[in-house]
């Protein structure tokens, strides 16, 4: 069994993002890089598969040289080969999921794993699109997985609960957190990633229907006001939500 994972290159969630001078992209001045962490859940999950079924696992990230270090995070972790598909330039969803599909296809890969979202641009489309560029079963946000030989049960979230889906393979499968608790990369794991070699490919070229017009961070809040401390606040409090605010 061939088991794929993509994972994705993103700035660190605790990063001060600024706007670069272009106005259509984010400074990556000072900015620290990190594996996606939704992916960390979809790496876990590749390697068990591996475990319980044998076979080999690949993980495939598109995007520009500085990718390679997060594709030696999850051979740090345990995965067996990783690819680079070589791409500085910008691509939306669609143009990503039809590159990974390319690479997927070429790789002969029965499952495939997702975190179920990129915390960049949290479009969470990639998965879903890939799995209708090949023809493969999907199951998105995925919390608790059960894979036989014959058929998947999996548990997937949906507002106010869970959803128990079957599905069969080939499938492509986005990881929602809670799905497992991703092991850390050893020692032995980390010296092997370095020595290990990324293959890099070139991907197709593929046209973008979303176009980035403009970049901008969100207003600054107004500045609270205190109204008073006790109950003689209230009809002041009750005219602001009416008149200023709206919302009542």
């Amino acid at each position: 069994m061939k088991i794929a994972v993509c994972i994705n290159h993103v700035p660190d969630t605790a990063a001060k993002i600024n706007i670069s001078s272009d106005g259509k992209n984010i400074d990556s001045t000072g900015v620290t890089y990190v594996l996606n962490p939704y992916d960390e859940f979809a790496i876990e999950e590749a390697l068990k598969t591996k475990e319980k079924f044998g076979g080999e696992t690949v993980a495939i990230s598109l995007g520009g040289e500085a990718n390679k270090e997060t594709l030696r995070k999850a051979l740090a972790m345990g995965i067996d080969e990783a690819v680079l598909l070589k791409d500085e330039s910008y691509r939306d969803s669609l143009s990503v999921a039809k590159a990974l599909a390319d690479e997927i296809k070429s790789q002969g890969a029965e499952i495939v794993f997702f975190g179920k979202q990129s915390v960049d641009y949290d479009n969470s489309t990639v998965g879903q699109l890939v799995a209708e560029l090949l023809g493969y079963n999907s199951v998105s946000t995925v919390v608790e997985l059960n894979i036989s030989e014959n058929k998947i049960i999996a548990a997937r979230e949906i507002e106010g609960g869970k959803e128990v889906v079957e599905t069969s393979l080939p499938v492509v499968i986005t990881a929602q957190k809670g799905l497992n608790e991703p092991r850390y990369a050893s020692l032995k794991g980390i010296m092997a990633a370095k020595k290990k070699v990324i293959a890099e490919k070139q991907p197709s070229y593929y046209q973008n229907y979303v176009e980035v017009i403009e970049m901008k961070k969100p207003a600054p809040k107004q500045q609270g006001r205190i109204l008073g401390t006790d109950v003689s606040a209230v009809s002041e409090l009750v005219r602001l939500l009416k008149e200023e605010a709206k919302v009542i």
